[in-house]
């Protein structure tokens, strides 16, 4: 079965930096594309970022364009977050997701808590 696995998150000052990682099994993980979402307590859950299957291309939310990098190692079947100069409006619960069958699968989610 498809598992999801995200690790990572805590709670860091602002300007510092976290990388969250999402261990994947259960499917091919280099033919599908990954995502990161995050839910800020009391809001919808959104997009922060999404990688192709090859790594080639990515797409990230404008609210963290030029701060935030989303990787993967196909070999390790994980997807990597790199968040720098975080923001207090950063903090949320992160999501790594993939759609797979036509099917949407989750992690259980990593809080990132930036706060002085």
């Amino acid at each position: 079965q498809v598992q999801l696995v995200e690790s990572g998150g805590g709670l860091v000052q602002p300007g510092g930096s976290l990388r969250l990682s999402c261990a994947a099994s259960g499917f091919t993980f280099s033919r599908y594309s990954m995502s990161w979402y995050r839910q800020a307590q009391g809001k919808e859950r959104v997009l922060v970022a999404r990688i192709i299957s090859t790594g080639g291309s990515t797409n990230y939310a404008d609210s963290v364009k030029g701060r935030f990098t989303i990787s993967r190692d196909n070999a390790k079947n994980t997807v990597y977050l790199q968040m720098n100069s975080l923001k207090p409006e950063d903090t949320a619960v992160y999501y790594c997701h993939t759609l797979y069958l036509f099917r949407e699968y989750w992690g259980q989610g990593t809080q990132v808590t930036v706060s002085s």
